[in-house]
This record gives structure tokens, sequence and C-alpha cells, in this order.
């Protein structure tokens, strides 16, 4: 059963088209995540879903439009949420919790995003991530039957955000539909059911993971380096070439590098390096949208490269 349905919604600011003809549906107790740098129109599309923000086309939430949707039924974290730094985690998890009649308890919302260390410290003394963690608690605080999150791991360290995808996907077990925006490659490929690439306003793509890589993803590919000599890339059955001192093979089966390894060294050249990398994410997007920039976070996560949203 389809809990948000959106079709061909479009928004326009002046000559900009933010979003153009989105169709999507999320089901019940499904992880969606829409994909896409910033500036290609994730928050503005979370802001037509959640009735926020005027747009043609349709939206329906739990079969009717969103601004008519019970608001104990939605947990909603924007991308710029700011709550008073004068208040501790705990403070902050309290007021939230006084809106509603039945909420959650404060202690286990803490305990669920890994604050129950930090819980009587100010808002402002927290760091990014901290920060982060609270506020995605508390979009929780009245147990939603839709979660959606803008960017919610932004600023998290690699552990936290792991812990978080683990409370999102023990909520999504128990029923709780979630959309979330992100640009991390790595987080929507583990947590989500479904992705949408979002690229200049408009879906790109929408499946699964794994059949937007089987589909889009291209070949893994081998790379070796070492002593090689010109027509190194003759003794493979593999498609090759040899550049830069560097031999590339592509859809070598990882359980077949050994034997690359030992026709290299029969034939008398040095191998001093190995590296296999299979299509991810992060492909499926650089091949749909023809970008070529992307950069490393400081903790490792791939993302696609882009403006501000």
């Amino acid at each position: 059963m389809a809990v948000l349905v959106a079709d061909e919604v479009s928004r326009q600011y002046g000559d900009t088209v933010a979003l153009d003809d989105v169709s999507l549906s999320v089901e019940s107790g499904e992880i969606f995540a829409l994909v896409g740098p910033n500036g290609a129109g994730k928050t503005t599309l979370v802001r037509a879903l959640t009735g926020t923000t005027e747009v043609t086309g349709s939206v329906e939430l739990f079969g009717e439009p969103p601004q008519s949707v019970e608001g104990e039924r939605i947990g909603l974290l924007p991308q710029n949420f700011d709550p008073p730094e004068r208040l501790t985690a705990r403070e902050i998890l309290d007021y939230y919790s006084g809106l509603y009649e039945d909420p959650e308890p404060t202690d286990d919302l803490l305990e669920a995003v890994g604050m129950d260390d930090d819980a009587e410290t100010y808002y402002e003394n927290l760091s990014g991530g901290q920060k982060r963690r609270t506020c995605v608690a508390s979009a929780l605080v009245n147990d939603p039957d839709m979660l959606v999150l803008d960017e919610p791991t932004t600023g998290i360290d690699p552990a936290g955000r792991r812990q978080l995808w683990q409370l999102l996907e023990g909520l999504a077990a128990e029923g709780t539909t979630i959309f979330i925006t992100t640009h991390y490659m790595e987080e929507a490929e583990e947590l989500s059911d479904r992705v949408g690439l979002l690229a200049d306003g408009a879906i790109v793509a929408l499946d699964s993971p794994e059949t937007l890589i089987e589909s889009y993803g291209g070949d893994s590919l081998l790379y070796v380096g070492g002593e090689l000599e010109e027509s190194v890339a003759e003794l493979f059955d593999y498609e090759g070439s040899l550049g830069n001192g560097q031999l590339t093979l592509r859809n070598v089966p990882p359980n077949e590098i050994g034997s690359v390894v030992t026709t290299l060294e029969a034939s008398e050249m040095t191998v001093d390096s190995l590296t296999w990398t299979d299509p991810d994410l992060e492909d499926v997007y650089l091949e749909l949208t023809e970008q070529s920039v992307t950069q490393r976070t400081a903790d490792g996560r791939i993302a696609v490269a882009g403006g501000e949203e």
C-alpha cells in the first residue's frame, strides 16, 4: 500500500526550475532514499511532499493532501533545524514531547540516537554530529507513521551514522515509512529499499539499489600495477588496456584475481599493486547524469559534488 504518492510535481522560482514533473510513490514500511547533489531539488521536494510549499501536480499522504494529515502521524526533520541553544538535549526532547498527547519516553529516544551520555549538555556545546542526532530524536517524539528526514546524517561520524541506520531499519521493520534525502551514496545504497536519483529537479532513475547498479553501474575493474610489458593485455581473455604503467582488466571475477597474478608472474612480470572495484550507486549516478566531479569526505564517504541547495 502506498503511503506517499507524488504525481507530476513541479516547482519553479522565477526562471529556475526546482522540480520538473517528479512522480514517485513510497510503500508502507519502506525506506526510500532521494539521492542527489546539493542544488538538485531535494529540499524543495521534501517541502512539496510535506505540504509546506506550493507546487503544481498532486501529492497525497495517507490518501489525502499533506496539509490535511494529522500532525501526530508525521515526523519531519528539515535540513536546517535549530532548536533553542540554551536547552540541554534532554530539555529539547521534553519540550517537543509536550506538544503531543502520548509521546515516546525521552530516555528511550536519547538512548536510541546515542545521546544518553550527553543528555545534560547544552545544545550550543554539542558537536555537529551530536546536534544532528538530537534533532533526529526530536522527529521521533510522536512515534510517527511517516518519518521524513532531510540529510539526517550530515556531520555525524561513521559510528554514529551506522547507529542511526540501525535505528531507522528497526523503525521500518516495525512499520514506519521512512523517506530520507541524502547526497551520500553509501548511505542510500546500504540503507534504502529503493532509491530515486534526482538531478536538476527531475528523477532520472528509480529502483532498488541493486537493480540500478546492475542496469547502469558498468563493469567491475581490476587495476594491476608493476613492471609490465606493452603486450600484457594480450595474455588475458578479459577486455584490458595498459596505460601509465597500469593494467586495467574488465569484469574479472574476484576468485580469478589470483590466476591473473599467476599468469603475470609466469611471464616474468612484477606485480606491485592490485585494486579491484565493483560498480556502485555513485557510478550509476555519474553515468545517468554525465557528471564527473565527486568528492570524498573526511570520514570516507562518497558525496556527489554540487552547489548549494
